[in-house]
């Protein structure tokens, strides 16, 4: 149950750090204003919330796996918000860095 919650962690901190990224960029380069800039910031702050919450204790391994789950959710963020429509390569660093990022989460330690 733990890699479930783990994950579901992950997706979760991904929706606020990509969102609040996303909402800032909107305020910023679309002109949109402070409000999305706000929102965009109180989404960050909340991601860096989230995170705190994986059980894993160790903030490094934590933050190098969710580098996985940040680069595949951007991919699809873009193409949910955006429009965005990845190419093969694309879809293959995702994987990769998703596969990475199962590695250095979820593989057995003798500890």
């Amino acid at each position: 149950m733990s890699v479930v919650r783990s994950i579901a962690l992950f997706v979760v901190a991904a929706l606020f750090e990509i969102g609040g990224a996303w909402l800032v960029w909107q305020g910023v380069r679309e002109h949109r204003g402070w409000a999305w800039i706000g929102a965009g910031v109180v989404a960050l702050a909340t991601y860096g919330f989230v995170a705190t919450l994986q059980p894993d204790g160790e903030f490094g391994r934590v933050l190098a796996a969710y580098g996985g789950v940040f680069v595949a959710g951007s991919i699809v963020w873009g193409m949910v918000a955006d429009g965005y429509r990845p190419d093969r390569w694309d879809v293959t660093g995702a994987l990769v860095c998703l596969a990475g990022m199962a590695v250095i989460m979820y593989a057995p330690r003798n500890h």
